[in-house]
């Protein structure tokens, strides 16, 4: 993962009694859905594994395959679990809805779970601490401007922004903004130029010089 995945502006999670609050709370959950008979602990399990071996470099082929092929952005906007069935990912629940917004000149979005921490895992893989994070969850909202600023990230005041809410039902993945002067790249390029954060809105993609400046 690359430098700018984790940021030099990045706001601090709430600290390691509200994750482990969530951890607490997970444990809780599993042991009530194993008592049930909703499913057995070696499911968890291989859930758990499933997650683990995704990563944001998925989600980075997805939007590089966008970016080349106008058709299948098309498709992906349109029907994202289609168009991604296409490159071989499906979603982990399969009750689980996936919208993909895309970043324009005029709009950008940021994705937040402001009740828990809702988020694109087939595609990303474990969301970061500071998404999960109370700081990050209620001020995302509130002035999503100033959150991303935090994190590098200047939008202009003539740029829409809109505040995407996940849910347990809905998640959502953004679609970046190819950055200039990458017309000449292919797929693989392309994707080392997608992070993680700026799937999720915090950031844009990287430009091709930093990532020349960082080699």
């Amino acid at each position: 993962m690359t430098q700018a995945d984790h940021g030099h502006h990045q706001p601090a999670a709430d600290g390691a009694d509200e994750l482990s609050y969530y951890a607490r709370r997970a444990r809780a959950i599993e042991a009530l859905l194993v008592e049930k008979g909703i499913c057995t602990t070696g499911e968890v399990q291989h859930a758990v594994e499933q997650v683990e071996a995704r990563s944001p470099a998925d989600g980075a082929r997805v939007v590089a395959h966008a970016w080349v092929d106008p058709e299948f952005n098309g498709r992906l906007l349109s029907n994202p679990t289609s168009a991604l069935a296409e490159l071989g990912y499906a979603l982990a629940e399969s009750t689980t809805q996936l919208e993909v917004m895309e970043n324009t000149e005029e709009v950008h979005h940021l994705v937040v779970c402001t009740l828990c921490s809702c988020y694109p895992t087939s595609l990303l893989g474990r969301p970061p601490d500071w998404y999960k994070s109370l700081g990050y969850r209620s001020r995302a909202v509130v002035d999503p401007r100033r959150v991303m600023r935090e994190f590098g990230l200047e939008v202009g005041e003539n740029v829409n922004v809109r505040v995407m809410d996940s849910t347990a039902d809905l998640r959502y993945l953004v679609l970046p903004r190819r950055p200039a002067g990458t017309e000449g790249m292919n797929e693989e390029q392309l994707a080392k130029l997608v992070t993680r954060d700026s799937m999720i809105g915090v950031a844009d993609a990287l430009s091709p010089a930093s990532i020349a400046a960082s080699a």
